[in-house]
Parts: C-alpha cells; sequence; structure tokens
C-alpha cells in the first residue's frame, strides 16, 4: 500500500484491549477509561479478518498492543495464528512487563519474536507515582523473563519527562552488560479530549533527544566511561524511526526517537487498529475508519477497502498537534 505522500505502509500496531493492569498517569486516568462493552470489543475472528486482509495489502509486521495486551485472555493462541498467516513475518508486542515472568516462554513457543517494555522510571517511588498502582520491581522482572525467554531484540521504551528527573545514564547503562536496547521517547501530549482530559504535563515537560544524549554523554564522561557513539551497524531489529547509539563495548544499544524535535512523518509506515474496531491514519489524527461491522461479516474486500480508505487518509505530518480526542489506552500504544 502506497500513501498519498509516497510512502509504504507495511506495519499495523493492533489494539487488543483497552483494559490495563496499571493506570500510568498519562495513559488513562485513575479509576480507568469508561470500559467497552464486550461486544464492542473485537474478536478474534474478527482480529484475524484483518490481519489476513492486511497481509493481502502488503503488512508484514504486526504489533500488539493495548491498554496491556496481556491482560486479553488467550493471547498466547492469537500470536501463534497471527504469526502462522501468509505475509506476516514478525509479530511482536507492547507491554509494561508486569506479566511477562508467566508468560513470556509460552508466548515465544507461539510466535513472538520481539517485545517492547515501557518503563520510564527506576526510582521505585516515582514508579509507584506515574503507574498509580505499580511495583518497579515487577516491571524489571518481566524484563529478565523475557532475556530469559530469549525474544530478541528486547527494547525498554521510557517517555522522557522533565518533571519526572529521570536518571537518563542509569537508563543507558542498562545497555553494557545484556542485549538491552534502551529508548528514550520525547513526550507527547496524548489525549486532552472529553474521554481523556490528560495528566497536566506541558509542553514544559519536553525534553529533546539531543539534550536527553548530551546529558549522557556529559555524566559517563564524568564517571570515567566512553560517550555514545553512533551504532547503525548494530541496530536492533523493527520498524520505527529510532536514531541508535551504544557504548564502547556494550551488548546492547541507546536509541532517540523524536517526534517533536525531528519528525520523522516523512517516513511513516504505519496504520492503527483500536480494540474497538476503528482503523486511525495518524496517532495525532482524530480520522476513524470503523472496519469491525466488516471483519464480524468476514468480508475480506470489505476490510480491504477500509485499509485503503485509512491509508488515503494519512497526513503528511501530525503538525506538532497537542491533545487527541481519546488517549494511548484507547488508541494502542
Amino acid at each position: 500500500m502506497i500513501d498519498a505522500h509516497g510512502r509504504t505502509i507495511d506495519y499495523m500496531r493492533l489494539s487488543l484491549t483497552d483494559r490495563c493492569n496499571l493506570r500510568c498517569v498519562y495513559c488513562m486516568p485513575e479509576e480507568g477509561v469508561k470500559r467497552l462493552e464486550h461486544n464492542d470489543i473485537l474478536r478474534f475472528h474478527e482480529i484475524m479478518t484483518i490481519v489476513r486482509a492486511a497481509a493481502s495489502l502488503g503488512i508484514h509486521r504486526i504489533r500488539l498492543t493495548g491498554g496491556e495486551p496481556l491482560v486479553r485472555k488467550d493471547i498466547q493462541d492469537l500470536v501463534a495464528e497471527i504469526a502462522s498467516v501468509e505475509g506476516i513475518d514478525d509479530v511482536s508486542l507492547t507491554t509494561n512487563g508486569v506479566l511477562l515472568p508467566k508468560m513470556a516462554k509460552d508466548l515465544k513457543r507461539a510466535g513472538l519474536k520481539r517485545v517492547n517494555i515501557s518503563l520510564d522510571t527506576l526510582n521505585p517511588q516515582c514508579f509507584a507515582e506515574v503507574t498509580r498502582i505499580g511495583k518497579l520491581q515487577d516491571t524489571l522482572d518481566g524484563i529478565e523473563a523475557a532475556l530469559e525467554a530469549g525474544f530478541d531484540p528486547v527494547k525498554v521504551n521510557a517517555v522522557t519527562v522533565r518533571r519526572l528527573n529521570q536518571d537518563f545514564l542509569a537508563f543507558a547503562r542498562m545497555s553494557m552488560d545484556r542485549p538491552l536496547h534502551m529508548r528514550f521517547i520525547e513526550y507527547m501530549p496524548v489525549g486532552g479530549g472529553e474521554e481523556n482530559p490528560g495528566c497536566g504535563w506541558d509542553e514544559g515537560d519536553v525534553i529533546s533527544s539531543d539534550e536527553v544524549r548530551e546529558i549522557i554523554n556529559r555524566q559517563a564522561i564524568e564517571m570515567g566511561l566512553s560517550p555514545l557513539v553512533p551504532a547503525e551497524d548494530s541496530r536492533p531489529v523493527g520498524g520505527g524511526p529510532a536514531r541508535y547509539y551504544r557504548f564502547e563495548g556494550a551488548q546492547g544499544t541507546v536509541g532517540f526517537i523524536s517526534p517533536r524535535s525531528r519528525h520523522f512523518c516523512h517516513e511513516c509506515n504505519r496504520l492503527r487498529c483500536t480494540s474497538d474496531g476503528k482503523i486511525m491514519p495518524c496517532l495525532f489524527s482524530d480520522k476513524k475508519f470503523d472496519i469491525k461491522q466488516a471483519a464480524a461479516a468476514d468480508d475480506i474486500e470489505a476490510v480491504r477497502d477500509v485499509l485503503m480508505q485509512a491509508v488515503g487518509a494519512k497526513p503528511d505530518d501530525h503538525h506538532d498537534r497537542v491533545g487527541t480526542e481519546r488517549g494511548m489506552s484507547q488508541i494502542g500504544g
């Protein structure tokens, strides 16, 4: 699929649920979002109809998201079905990691290749405040479980937020002794509509990737370490826009994703499907295309038509838009 701006669309982020076992302040309100009715959530057979149609149009990467996708019952069976679809050669998952100690090995056997684990702070108190109900050790255990299960690569994603006073060097050093790929993502204000009023973080909380890298290098040199150097020859597998660096002799890498300071919209290759069956052409667009009805009818041609409509509606750029009707848990990470 080629959009109106000449970009090849070969990647879909597919949300399995709007539910989560944490309540991260930038993702959903403390009481959680208004839960969708059971019949409003995509059934597994509907998801598979969408995946088969997407694969027939050239989608070959599927990333499962949420909410927290691991709270979806029988997700291992779904992973196995998706991995068996002709044309799909990469199935990955974004998670908070809490359930990985129980599920990582089964997911790997089912055909899941890669995991991204969200972790925004290494301070236990700050972690509890950001997630509202989470424990840092649970996510750290999830990272260990992902490595032990043999996922490759294992990426750790931290949204950089000035008021969190994050220890960027400590994060980066996680890549030194283990094959972990640490990525820093510039904060983008998602939400702000009636369904999700946002968390109160503002433009002053945005830290550019260049500033984060400068902080890491300065502190590394002060500790007698070498600064980060480009690592394009050893960047991990994936279809994302991160720029990768590494410490000398490190097993992993340090990546920077810069949606604010260095727009990468010109190379966007993705569509998003929400858990209630809406195709979103862009994270920062409130334009949605309903695909659930066609999927429920197992109408592959109708599903293809909806996907092509969404591709045709992809904007050239997010134009630094702030705020959307839905929050991240409702869109899919």
